[in-house]
């Protein structure tokens, strides 16, 4: 630390190069070369979509020229133009698979832009481009993203409509060459046609239909490719967690994992994991959207934590990923903050409940005390147990009602989240559930007298964590008030001593905005949240956690600029399970929605709600 601090000062001293004699900063050449590249993607497509408007030397030279060349190149033009815009984002993230195929399509651009269009600033502006991307090769380095054959069917989608769209216009400029007015249903029929390889209804003169042509089979074709190539292309797959790493993560977690309650989250299977040189840290992370997504603390040794670190960011480095972290403690923002030079930001509290504090006695919990004797009275039992202690055919029943009362589509969660009930993984979880014996005369439920359950995982070995709450819609309102306090009555006997219950979004923001002498700004920004937890659970969730008296541990989103702050928010709401960019309901594959062994990853069964997301 004191070496970089010396060679801080030492910079500063010394006499530096003006700023306008430095040339572009490393960091700002892919930002230049992506909008560079979109401009020239612009008038590559511009070049072949809009006809020439006047004579000039080079035409005289085109003019000379096999007649196929003229309706090649605007084909050729058009293409470039739209290749080049798909790569400006690959560019701009150094990504060198997408500096090699810039390389590659500026000279067609070049050759395209001065045959057809006969613009020699076009031609120019590209051959300047090509130019600097050769000089600033070595800065695109980056390694692909992990793969998803999502992308073939968002191609498609979104390339075929720009197609259509722009075929609409080929087919529209040239009404001095039009046989006839047609209507705008025949030249969508036309351009329909033409993407397949077929002549439409419409007639040209002066060979224009050629170039018409030829563009809208260029479309078609590079459609019908970049899906088939990204559908087809060898699986690179996304973070997962391996054997090996998850049997490195469970010792790191025997030895230090009750520093923090959000570690037995790690061993989510859809997880990777950096470990550091002496492997006695290790960080967990997703990749969404070209965020590199950690969550909570590094796991292990808290001196081992800065190489942990340093893998991780090498990591997002090679792949020009987004770092940035979620649910992190105070002491790991501290840790993150000074090690990468990142910034740091409160999210919320974490709400912890110490068992030998914890009574039923007092105004402060007659809420809570009433709503639970109420159900008691309505014949509700409650157990709590270690999911070890369950016998095979309860913990089936058990995982087939927590898929089914589950209320989306697909399971939420990600930093408070586990993914899984398994007696055999996870044998020192914790399981509490509910119970009502059917009325006689009545037909037992589909999971006999099961009304709602919830699951706790391991923290530390005195300590465990809320991860999954759900009750069937039928059951008497306040199950999870119930399972909860049955939880914490029975924790001194399984040997807990401390309870994680949920996260709270902007707690500390939404208990000040409410006190006499808060500022304006603090009540608008309550407001907002109080507005905003008419679809996410804000408010309700921090007014649920606080009816249990808990103490409230800050935990932070740690980021890299104020910039990138939107990006990691689209990427946490993807990972949580509150945005889901996936094909719709009808055209994904059937799944047995069953339990299934423990084996290496499973189809997940009984991931957090949203009571339980961060």
């Amino acid at each position: 630390m004191s070496d970089r601090l010396d060679g801080e000062k030492s910079e500063t001293v010394a006499w530096r190069t003006p700023r306008w004699l430095r040339g572009p900063r490393p960091e700002a050449v892919p930002r230049v070369v992506g909008t560079a590249g979109v401009i020239v993607g612009l008038l590559n497509l511009a070049a072949g979509v809009f006809p020439r408007f006047r004579h000039s030397r080079v035409h005289a030279v085109a003019e000379v020229l096999p007649g196929a060349v003229s309706p090649l190149a605007a084909a050729a033009s058009i293409v470039v133009g739209i290749l080049l815009l798909l790569l400006a984002h690959g560019l701009k993230r150094r990504k060198r698979r997408a500096w090699v195929a810039a390389v590659a399509l500026l000279p067609v651009g070049i050759v395209a832009q001065l045959v057809y269009r006969h613009s020699v600033f076009g031609a120019v502006l590209s051959l300047a481009l090509l130019v600097f991307l050769v000089r600033h090769r070595r800065e695109f380095a980056a390694l692909p993203d992990p793969r998803s054959r999502w992308k073939a069917v968002a191609n498609f989608v979104v390339l075929g409509g720009a197609s259509f769209g722009i075929g609409l216009v080929i087919v529209s400029t040239h009404p001095g060459k039009t046989l006839g007015s047609p209507t705008v249903w025949e030249r969508a029929q036309h351009v329909l046609w033409g993407l397949f390889g077929f002549e439409g209804p419409i007639g040209y003169t002066h060979h224009v239909d050629d170039t018409i042509g030829y563009s809208l089979g260029a479309l078609g074709l590079l459609t019908v490719a970049t899906t088939a190539y990204l559908a087809f292309r060898p699986e690179h797959p996304a973070a997962r967690l391996t054997d090996d790493d998850e049997r490195q993560l469970r010792e790191l977690l025997e030895r230090h994992g009750a520093r923090d309650s959000l570690g037995y989250f790690a061993l989510r299977r859809d997880k990777g994991a950096v470990f550091s040189p002496t492997g006695k840290a290790a960080v967990c992370y997703r990749v969404i959207s070209g965020v590199m997504l950690a969550s909570g603390d590094p796991i292990g040794d808290v001196e081992a934590w800065p190489g942990a670190i340093e893998r991780f960011m090498e990591e997002a480095r090679a792949h020009s990923w987004t770092p940035a972290v979620t649910g992190c403690s105070e002491t790991g923002g501290q840790v993150w903050t000074r090690e990468t030079g990142m910034d740091a930001l409160e999210l919320g509290d974490e709400a912890i409940v110490d068992v030998a504090g914890f009574t039923l006695t007092g105004r402060a919990m007659r809420n809570v005390r009433q709503m639970v004797k109420r159900i008691e009275r309505n014949g509700y039992e409650t157990r709590v147990r270690r999911v070890r202690d369950l016998e095979p055919a309860e913990l089936a029943r058990i995982q087939k009602a927590a898929d089914a009362w589950r209320d989306t589509d697909t399971e939420r969660g990600f930093s408070m989240a586990l993914g899984r009930i398994d007696a055999v993984a996870d044998g020192d979880a914790v399981i509490a559930t509910a119970h009502q014996p059917a009325a006689e005369g009545e037909e037992p439920g589909p999971y006999g007298d099961l009304k709602a359950m919830q699951h706790f995982v391991p923290w530390g070995g005195d300590g465990i964590s809320l991860e999954l709450m759900r009750r069937d819609r039928a059951a008497d309102p306040g199950m999870n008030e119930l399972l909860i306090v049955a939880t914490l009555q029975a924790a001194p006997d399984l040997g807990i001593r401390q309870v994680s219950l949920n996260f709270a979004v902007f707690r500390s923001s939404l208990e000040r905005g409410e006190k006499l002498g808060a500022g304006p700004v603090l009540r608008v920004w309550r407001g907002m949240l109080i507005f905003l937890s008419r679809w996410y659970q804000i408010e309700s969730l921090y007014k649920f956690n606080d009816k249990f008296r808990p103490r409230w541990e800050p935990r932070f989103v740690v980021f890299r600029n104020s910039r990138d702050i939107p990006r990691i928010g689209l990427a946490a709401l993807q990972a949580e399970g509150y945005l889901e960019l996936s094909l719709p309901r009808f055209l994904r594959r059937r799944t047995n929605a069953g339990p299934r062994p423990c084996a290496h990853l499973p189809e997940p069964v009984g991931t957090a709600t949203v009571e339980r997301a961060a």
